[in-house]
């Protein structure tokens, strides 16, 4: 599958949480609410998740291979850095 479409929507400059992502892939099959985050390290993606429980949360999509998940990765923070360059 090739990713086809990437939106980001940026939520904020305060909080650890700085945008929220959706990928489209083949034009046929998209994915909501990948949250880009700013961690210890840099930013980092986590995928969409639903809490179960008390205080656990689990996963709704997710990629199974590091390789595809480096992918989506890389693509999606090479977008935010896009959005961030053409908003200021």
């Amino acid at each position: 599958m090739n990713i086809t479409d990437i939106r980001i929507r940026k939520v904020g400059d305060e909080s650890k949480l700085k945008a929220v992502a959706s990928i489209t892939f083949d034009g046929e099959f998209v994915v909501h609410d990948i949250k880009v985050i700013e961690g210890q390290n840099g930013l980092f993606i986590a995928m969409p998740s639903k809490k179960m429980g008390e205080g656990d949360y689990r996963d709704i999509a997710h990629p199974l291979t590091q390789e595809v998940r480096t992918r989506l990765r890389d693509a999606v923070l090479e977008a935010y850095n896009k959005e961030i360059l053409e908003n200021e």
